[in-house]
């Protein structure tokens, strides 16, 4: 749950982006409605505008551009656990939502790319765009969150899979912990590398231990 004032201040963080492209306030507020109910629509428990908040937090250290944070705002605008192309569709709402506001085509085209980018489990290697390399390391940020974060973060995780049996579910996330450890880094911004990598593999390994056991 985000309190009225963090509300608030995410509106005004949306306008002040959307005035780059000379979008008035006026025009830019039905999009920030629409974007707050995706992000508070009833089966998130982690894909919500809490982690659009730390995204951006962490964004903000490692450089984020105008087309990085609009990529945040979107990356996790559909949200399905069952589908296997929520980046995809994601992506999809930056020119369908954001046309009609008159931003520039390129801008438009360049945000879809960076959301797309967020399927973390398609490649391990270092991104040679530091757009995308921001982008994913700020979207991976919660894996090398303290311990009782990461507890909350992996507990809202199986909340969002309440469909999936108990078997199935720890199957399928084992694999994903799996494929995370196996990477050479997890992170690849220096910032992060320093701060994160760590503290990632040991949450990963006690949540795997945890499944496992």
């Amino acid at each position: 749950m985000v309190s009225p004032e963090r509300l608030d201040a995410m509106q005004g963080r949306w306008v002040r982006l959307l005035a780059t492209w000379g979008v008035a306030p006026a025009d830019a507020y039905p999009v920030f409605d629409r974007l707050v109910a995706t992000y508070a629509e009833p089966h998130r428990h982690y894909h919500t505008l809490e982690h659009l908040g730390e995204v951006f937090r962490v964004v903000g250290r490692l450089g984020g551009t105008p087309a990085v944070e609009l990529a945040v705002w979107f990356h996790d605008a559909v949200y399905d656990p069952r589908a296997a192309d929520n980046e995809a569709r994601s992506a999809d709402l930056v020119g369908e939502w954001l046309t009609p506001l008159g931003l520039p085509p390129g801008v438009l085209r360049r945000a879809a790319e960076l959301v797309r980018s967020t399927a973390h489990l398609s490649t391990e290697s270092t991104p040679s765009d530091a757009e995308v390399l921001a982008l994913r390391d700020a979207d991976l940020a919660i894996l090398g969150a303290s311990e009782v974060r990461y507890r909350r973060y992996a507990a809202d995780i199986r909340r969002e899979y309440a469909q999936v049996s108990d078997a199935d579910y720890w199957q399928g996330r084992v694999a994903v912990l799996e494929a995370f450890l196996r990477r050479n880094a997890i992170f690849h911004h220096p910032l992060m590398a320093a701060e994160g990598e760590n503290a990632a593999r040991r949450n990963l390994l006690a949540e795997r231990a945890e499944l496992v056991g």
